[in-house]
């Protein structure tokens, strides 16, 4: 990448260095720890006060618009991180596991060099030039020998307001995901355990014993088929298992693996009190390992996606997790004869459907809302990579490229108005 050497416009100091034990007067001091998942750090109030024997410098107080990067650590992916310092009080130093970087303010804004440290590729430089492998301590050699883009002022100022735009969108976006989760969240914990009733419905609710409605199924591959295999998450239920671990996790041999229909359930005999359990509906046939339980409900007693969305919930896990321990074998695991046992409560067929409508819709709103929310990161992510492969020059940017204001991220209408009968 074409531009100018961090050490050009910038001067470095490792951090102090101290130990237990030592005499003297309390030193506000930023270490590792303090990074978390911060860019920067405008509060100390919580930074650790330690004692020095020794006096420090000068040089060693931490100013308005310093870095600091993470030097050292035993989780090398926190090498190379970095937080602006925004108006530290007085009297602050920075430990010896971590680096501070005092820009020229008269030709780098520090604002635009943290934004810039955020990317991935200043990242890979941090981690990468002149070692040719993953390093495990930063130095101030490899941090001077970084690469910024070579814009003034002017155009830092132009491009952080720019990105301050798509951060703006970014931040709404999540904001509304999250409320849009928690929603989500409210309505299975009310709906599912009919403590709220939907309008114009009201059946009496009946536990049920699952095994009443419910058989196993025991289809073996013998014949050696070659359909896919899939593996049960706790959070995204029945999953290609090729797909999602990007390898093979199972063998090679699947004669003895268990053949699982479209409309039937899964779980890991041996994990279901973490809520391993799956639906279904991604092949007319695929394999399971034959370490699972699989299981067929009656369509007529009782809806396939309210079941589902019935035994994905905390509470149904919480109630795994207890018969498991409670189990015969003392195993770990939930086998069929006593998971049969289980008893639910369940509505009439009418409400069962609603309830799954109404919670789908719920879904639906939350997976556009996460769509909307990769998109603008994407959107930032390719603004960055444009400056730092020099692409960039401060255009004007096209309406239509601009991310939506906190007030126009909201679910589609058809959504909205499903979401506001519930």
């Amino acid at each position: 990448m074409k531009g100018v050497t961090f050490g050009s416009v910038a001067e470095f100091r490792n951090g102090a260095n101290y130990s237990a034990g030592e005499t003297g007067p309390l030193i506000k001091m930023v270490g590792v720890g303090d990074f978390g998942v911060l860019s920067r750090l405008a509060d100390f109030s919580t930074i650790k006060e330690i004692r020095m024997s020794s006096a420090l410098s000068e040089q060693d107080w931490l100013k308005d618009g310093d870095l600091l990067f993470v030097r050292s650590n035993g989780n090398k992916k926190l090498i190379g991180r970095c937080m602006l310092m925004e108006a530290p009080p007085d009297a602050v130093a920075h430990s010896g596991f971590t680096i501070r970087a005092r820009v020229d303010t008269a030709k780098y804004s520090p604002k635009f060099v943290a934004t810039v440290f955020q990317t991935e590729a200043i990242h890979k430089q941090a981690h990468l030039e002149g070692t040719g492998t993953n390093i495990s301590n930063l130095s101030q050699q490899i941090l001077s020998e970084i690469r910024l883009p070579a814009l003034d002022l002017a155009q830092q100022t132009e491009f952080l307001s720019r990105v301050d735009v798509w951060s703006g969108g970014i931040n709404a976006a999540e904001e509304l995901l999250s409320a849009l989760e928690r929603r989500k969240q409210g309505l299975m914990q009310q709906l599912l355990t009919g403590r709220r009733r939907l309008k114009g419905l009201k059946g009496k609710w009946k536990p049920i014993r699952v095994g009443s409605f419910a058989d196993d199924f025991r289809s073996i591959n013998t014949a050696g088929q070659a359909l896919p295999v899939l593996s049960c998450t706790k959070y995204a239920g029945l999953v290609d298992s090729l797909q999602y671990f990007n390898k093979q996790v199972f063998s090679e041999n699947t004669t003895t693996y268990k053949i699982v229909k479209r409309g039937q359930f899964v779980y890991a005999t041996n994990h279901i009190e973490e809520g391993s359990i799956g639906y279904q509906d991604l092949f007319d046939a695929a394999l399971v390992s034959p370490m699972y339980t699989v299981f067929e409900p009656d369509a007529a007693v009782i809806n396939h996606q309210f079941l589902y969305m019935l035994l994905k919930t905390e509470a149904m896990r919480r109630v795994f997790e207890a018969t498991t321990h409670s189990s015969v074998d003392r195993r770990g695991s939930l086998r069929w004869p006593e998971f049969a046992k289980l008893k639910i409560n369940i509505p009439p067929m009418p409400e069962q459907e609603r309830i799954v409508e109404v919670l789908s819709t719920a879904s639906r709103a939350v997976d556009l809302a996460k769509q909307q929310f990769d998109e603008l990161k994407a959107q930032k992510r390719a603004l960055m990579q444009k400056l730092l492969s020099g692409e960039w020059r401060v255009p004007e940017a096209p309406a239509q490229s601009k991310p939506a204001s906190k007030k126009g991220l909201q679910p589609p209408n058809n959504v909205r108005k499903q979401l506001s009968k519930m």
